[in-house]
């Protein structure tokens, strides 16, 4: 088919257009779902907070012993940590 046969005949080339569109749709409702990639990984938030003690008891009675025991979690990518002076202990896992 050379160019000119399209610019002769528009009715053609719309047929083959809306032909080409309609396989691209069935092609894709086809596609299994293992062939799309994982938008965002899930994540696992643990918070602990500790009323009424200082940062170095927080530090040694909770952080420490919560990070040893989620380091071996399987499939972990990373894990961040995070602690302000109200106590508050926040560990995003992403998995």
């Amino acid at each position: 088919m050379n160019v000119r046969t399209f610019i002769d005949r528009p009715i053609l080339a719309g047929v083959i257009s809306v032909l080409i569109l309609i396989i691209g749709i069935l092609g894709l409702t086809q596609l299994p779902i293992e062939q799309f990639p994982n938008i965002a990984p899930p994540t696992v938030r643990v918070s602990a907070t500790y009323t009424g003690a200082n940062a170095e008891t927080v530090q040694k009675s909770v952080i420490v012993p919560l990070e040893e025991s989620l380091n071996g979690v399987e499939d972990m990518m990373y894990m961040t940590s995070t602690y302000c002076s109200c106590t508050l202990y926040c560990i995003p896992i992403l998995t």
